[in-house]
């Protein structure tokens, strides 16, 4: 017997198929739309989802995502549509989606595309889900536990990482089961409408995705009001940051009363070279993913390539892991993917990054700003032309070795210390 949450905002349709289902010895749960979903959703861990695309608040694909942005499609989902068509299909599928039914969905279809996806689900390798996406180790462990305590708190809660850490995965394991979540997709509404979000996230969570260090003056005031609007509505504010903030209130480009409302509860999340022994773990489980969604036809990382992989100091974090293991698996002509595939695609994004880190340089920053960007772009240069080596670079950009590493630390750049 299998649990399997249904979600459809027509009743008939859903009662048709709890009938169907429980005829077949499931437990079927019901959800009207995308809110209900979710709620049913954290609260059991379905076997199964039948997930219809056209709903009144949240459509399907969106709440796929939303799942699979957070770790969370370690079931099968069958889509569900009144008017499929093949873009939708392959963008179900893509997402994470295990199969499309189109309505009226004939009992026969019905029966074997769930069977499929059951049987699917008890002989694929269990993939990692939520804060566990990130792995298994010590740090990931000490990670869980700190959040686990922040968890009690109520208030705002500050999440600190390098660029490309997944702040989401870490977001959603502060969140009660059993409460709203509310994480729009850009902080452009904290201008003009600072407080419309705090009621939809009423006692639950309003997660804000994106750099708050980008925060325009406008921006920042409208979320200083919604920080002292947080305990009448009951909400945790959970924002996130890879950037030295106490550095921007300093230069007067962040509000000092805003960072230390922001600052009363941090979590620090750890880079991914910390953590590397998960890595190769990460990358199958990711792998996986990507069969399962039919992007790439079943493949399999050789051990020379998850080594290249473990050892590998991903600047980019998460988000790289993410995108050089998509981009190998897709790319590779062989089943099996070795060291030099990945060597291949690691060298792409080494060449990528350095392109798009000196094509970022913007003459329209204020003249403090601008000349620190170049400072640091300057820096990260002759620190990878010299492969660390600190004394070679000391002689090259003419500054005594103390003096150069007091200025890496002032300008947060990142290096470690190669044999002279």
């Amino acid at each position: 017997m299998s649990n399997i949450l249904v979600v459809d905002d027509e009743a008939g349709i859903r009662e048709l198929l709890q009938e169907i289902l429980n005829d077949e010895g499931h437990q079927v749960l019901l959800a009207e739309n995308a809110e209900a979903a979710r709620l049913a959703f954290d609260r059991n861990a379905p076997d199964l989802v039948l997930l219809d695309i056209w709903m009144p608040d949240t459509d399907g694909i969106t709440l796929l995502k939303e799942w699979s942005a957070g770790g969370q499609l370690s079931m099968p989902v069958i889509m569900m549509s009144g008017h499929g068509t093949i873009d939708t299909a392959v963008e179900a599928t893509k997402i994470g989606a295990f199969d499309f039914l189109e309505k009226p969905i004939a009992l026969q279809k019905l029966l074997h595309t769930v069977g499929r996806a059951i049987k699917h689900k008890t002989t694929r390798s269990k993939p990692f889900s939520g804060l566990s996406a990130l792995g298994k180790s010590p740090a990931i462990l000490e990670l869980q536990n700190r959040l686990q305590q922040v968890s009690q708190s109520r208030g705002a809660v500050l999440l600190l990482g390098e660029q490309g850490s997944h702040f989401e995965l870490a977001a959603r394991a502060l969140h009660p089961n059993d409460a709203p979540w509310v994480g729009p997709d850009d902080m452009a509404w904290l201008a003009n409408n600072p407080l419309d979000l705090l009621q939809q996230a009423e006692k639950g969570t309003l997660f804000l995705n994106g750099e708050i260090a980008h925060l325009g003056k406008l921006e920042q005031k409208g979320l200083s009001l919604l920080i002292a609007r947080l305990d009448k509505f009951e909400v945790r504010l959970i924002c996130c940051s890879s950037r030295a903030l106490p550095r921007l209130v300093s230069e007067g480009l962040f509000d000092p009363d805003l960072f230390q409302a922001l600052s009363g509860l941090t979590v620090s999340l750890p880079s991914l070279r910390e953590h590397r022994e998960d890595v190769p773990e990460i990358a199958k489980q990711l792998l996986l993913s990507l069969i399962d969604a039919k992007e790439t036809s079943a493949k399999s990382f050789n051990i020379a390539a998850l080594n290249l992989l473990r050892l590998y100091d991903w600047p980019f974090n998460w988000r790289e892991l993410q995108n050089v293991v998509r981009t190998v698996a897709i790319t590779c002509l062989t089943e099996e993917i070795a060291a030099a595939d990945v060597k291949r695609v690691l060298a792409q994004f080494e060449q990528v990054n350095t392109v798009d880190a000196a094509n970022s340089f913007s003459f329209d920053l204020p003249l403090r700003e601008a000349r620190d960007m170049f400072e640091r772009l300057y820096f990260e240069h002759h620190i990878e032309k010299a492969s660390g080596n600190m004394s070679r670079i000391a002689d090259t950009v003419g500054l005594e070795r103390t003096h150069l590493y007091r200025k890496l630390k002032q300008l947060d750049v990142k290096f470690s210390r190669k044999p002279d």
